[in-house]
């Protein structure tokens, strides 16, 4: 039987490894998918249907533009979230084009199948925060990022470690935020 915490363990390595097929030990056949972008430094459809689509947007369409991806949940699923996992998210990458690098914060709105594939059936994604940085920052950002616990992550340990760049106020304040939030 899988579990909320095996699904979306899946999409964070499916997501970041490129790894298109993982997919469909994350999403139903059918399952939706929302995107809301509260930020200009990044742009994504709304929506999509269907494992197929999904796939396209979230793996191969993202692996084309991103490269050295890490993407942290900052709450673990419990037993309760058997049926919905709302969970906050922390993420950075490069730009392979150009190297400038992006770090973001946002939510994630995990709807589940209720059989024991435990399945989603509905992921709402909402980015809250995206901060751009020249390709010069890349080895601090990466070297921060890799030294954290992945793919889950407290928004404690994150900011705890958080390298000393300008622009990264705004990601700072919302990992405080979701830290005083979630209590983590």
């Amino acid at each position: 039987m899988s579990s909320p915490i095996d699904t979306v363990s899946n999409y964070f390595l499916a997501k970041d490894g490129n790894r298109p097929r993982l997919m469909r030990r994350v999403f139903t056949e059918d399952a939706e998918l929302e995107i809301v972008v509260m930020t200009d430094a990044i742009s994504f459809p709304e929506s999509a249907r269907g494992i197929d689509a999904i796939e396209d947007i979230l793996v191969r369409r993202f692996a084309d533009e991103y490269e050295n991806i890490y993407t942290f949940g900052l709450t673990r699923p419990t037993a309760t979230n058997r049926h919905h996992f709302p969970c906050h998210w922390l993420v950075g990458m490069s730009v392979k084009k150009d190297g400038q690098v992006r770090v973001g914060c946002g939510q994630y709105d995990w709807y589940f199948t209720p059989d024991d594939r435990c399945l989603a059936e509905r992921l709402a994604i909402t980015i809250d925060v995206m901060c751009v940085f020249p390709g010069t920052e890349l080895d601090c950002l990466m070297t921060w990022l890799s030294s954290l616990p992945y793919p889950w992550c407290t928004p404690l340990e994150a900011v705890s470690t958080l390298p000393n760049i300008d622009g990264l106020t705004e990601v700072e304040q919302h990992l405080r935020k979701t830290r005083t939030n979630s209590l983590g």
